[in-house]
């Protein structure tokens, strides 16, 4: 698990121009922290500080603490705007939790053995259905990544949301629809072109040598 921290400050002044001026005289992200308890409270980032966290994977799947004015709050990242042509974050908006908040988040897959897998070395290639998977977990328990390793897969075969380790206390939120939602995560197939035996071909391996 990682310890991301953030400090934020509360803000009292709303609307679109007081978050315009944020951003161009102050350097700052508004943004909005809602959930549990509590009120919704409008905070403003340093635009350096968000950004630099953005470059943490972990930062989009994990529990965050955020520094408000000396009062720390546990959170989740839940909405993040950017400018559409620019290198400018516009709004941000997060969710608080506790330890055992139960919570849906997208968590990236990071795929091992890919190039070295046995359909690979056998002439194969890797189809990513899947580059993230949607799970449910406690917000302490949440994983940067879920590891899935390809070594084993042979040619032909294809890997589903159900053959994946997990690990404890998180749950596929496709799997929790149903076996009709085991959605394929990688396949190795032949490359597109190549015929049954055109391998074995060019190695020398099909048929006898002439005398």
């Amino acid at each position: 698990m990682s310890d991301i921290k953030l400090n934020a400050i509360a803000r009292s002044d709303e609307g679109k121009g007081a978050s315009r001026r944020l951003r161009r005289l102050e350097g700052r992200v508004p943004g909005i922290i809602y959930g549990g308890k509590a009120e919704p409270q409008s905070v403003s980032l340093l635009h350096k500080d968000l950004s630099k966290a953005l470059e943490n994977e972990a930062f989009f799947s994990s529990m965050l603490t955020l520094d408000i004015d000396g009062k720390t709050e546990k959170v989740i990242l839940r909405d993040l705007q950017r400018h559409p042509a620019r290198q400018l974050l516009l709004h941000v908006d997060f969710q608080r939790v506790s330890a055992n908040t139960k919570v849906h988040v997208k968590v990236p897959l990071h795929f091992l053995n890919e190039d070295t897998c046995k359909g690979v070395k056998a002439g194969g290639i890797v189809s990513h259905t899947l580059t993230e998977l949607e799970v449910q977990a406690p917000a302490a328990k949440l994983p940067e990544f879920i590891e899935v390793d390809l070594a084993n897969l042979e040619m032909g075969d294809v890997l589903h949301i159900s053959d994946l380790k997990l690990p404890a206390a998180v749950e596929s939120v496709d799997l929790s629809h149903g076996e009709d939602h085991n959605l394929v995560v990688a396949s190795i197939h032949k490359p597109r072109g190549v015929v049954e035996g055109e391998t074995e071909a060019e190695n020398g391996e099909t048929g006898e040598s002439e005398e």
